[in-house]
């Protein structure tokens, strides 16, 4: 299996498990994930949040880790990467006010090139205008969002651990779906793992 080299997108508050569990199984498989964070150099960190599931009307969130950006955002050239992960959380929110992510979105999508995306990360797909027409989750308080997008809202069946796929693009509800939506990564980047 050939290593892939994957761009993941963060900023501060972004799901703790949204970025550090995918960073882990990207990289044990093989492939080399560079997180960037617009702002922020190589070495420096961001702050995360845990959003938990524990009876409410919405998630709970408390503070998470610090995660480490390894790379540099100024320095991303979209040609140099084979897929593209951008997690939730709060980050997405305001991340997607940057126009530099957005066009990074967009060249990844318009290459026809592999993204995951999950729970609030959507946001990020939306701003960018990339979903006309494509079937995806998300968390289910960014329905209104992707259906503004014109995409198609796939249900969740609020067991939050599902996949969506449609063509070059994977999303999930949230973190327990990691292993059905890492899954369907891998599949798109060509990554084949054997018992």
């Amino acid at each position: 299996m050939a290593s892939k080299k994957i761009l993941m997108i963060v900023g501060d508050f972004v799901e703790d498990y949204e970025a550090m569990v995918p960073l882990q199984m990207l990289t044990m498989v093989g492939h080399k994930v560079d997180s960037v964070c617009p702002g922020k150099d190589k070495g420096e960190l961001v702050k995360t949040a845990v959003h938990d599931f524990e009876g409410d009307q919405t998630y709970t969130e408390k503070r998470g880790h610090n995660f480490a950006i390894n790379a540099n955002f100024d320095n991303v050239k979209v040609d140099e990467y084979d897929g593209l992960v951008i997690p939730g959380g709060r980050s997405p929110e305001y991340l997607r006010l940057n126009e530099r992510v957005l066009e990074i979105v967009k060249s990844f999508m318009e290459n026809n090139k592999p993204i995951a995306s999950i729970c609030h990360g959507q946001q990020i797909l939306a701003a960018a205008g990339v979903l006309e027409g494509k079937e995806c989750t998300a968390y289910p308080a960014i329905k209104p969002d992707l259906i503004s997008a014109g995409a198609k809202w796939i249900d969740n069946n609020d067991t939050y651990s599902n996949a969506c796929v449609d063509k070059n693009l994977v999303t999930s509800p949230a973190w327990p779906g990691h292993p059905e939506w890492m899954n369907k990564f891998l599949e798109l980047l060509g990554t084949k793992i054997e018992a």
